[in-house]
């Protein structure tokens, strides 16, 4: 029986897609490839061209399945910020167990990033961009939630 693991989303399938997975035997986490080559513009380029900068998702084309009271935690290779100024824009993501195969977008994964250097970064399809780490989490006594999800990224609402 399956519990956690990753799938090539439809759109991907004939696109030479890498599943992630992890470097070494005591990693932690699965390394995660861009999916398409893809430019993270300079924020301070975008400034001073008077445009407000905003973060680049890099697509992986993959999406995660779980158990429950698990999720998939992204968070980025530890030599982005060093040695190519980009940061995950969101400091981590979270994928939720229910965002697999949802209506919006089947669960893609992307990474956010934003570019802190002076020059634009240049990430090449099947260039590593980070890491996926597999977590379980506890719920509250009084949690009732019964929502369901409704479609893909930031579905979940802005409130």
């Amino acid at each position: 029986m399956r519990q956690r693991g990753f799938e090539i989303i439809s759109d991907y399938q004939d696109k030479g897609i890498t599943i992630p997975q992890r470097a070494t035997k005591g990693a932690a986490g699965y390394d995660f490839e861009a999916a398409e080559t893809v430019t993270v513009p300079s924020i301070w380029k975008l400034q001073a061209q008077g445009t407000e900068p905003k973060p680049v998702l890099i697509k992986t084309g993959i999406k995660a399945y779980m158990p429950e009271n698990e999720y998939l935690e992204l968070v980025s290779r530890s030599s982005n910020p060093l040695k190519r100024f980009l940061m995950l824009a969101n400091g981590v993501g979270v994928i939720d167990r229910d965002y697999y195969n949802n209506d919006g977008n089947e669960g893609h994964i992307m990474f956010q990033f934003l570019n802190f250097g002076y020059e634009d970064m240049v990430i090449e399809k099947g260039e590593r961009i980070g890491q996926g780490i597999f977590k379980p989490f506890l719920l509250a006594d009084e949690d009732t939630v019964e929502n369901e999800r409704t479609g893909g990224f930031g579905s979940s609402g802005n409130k």
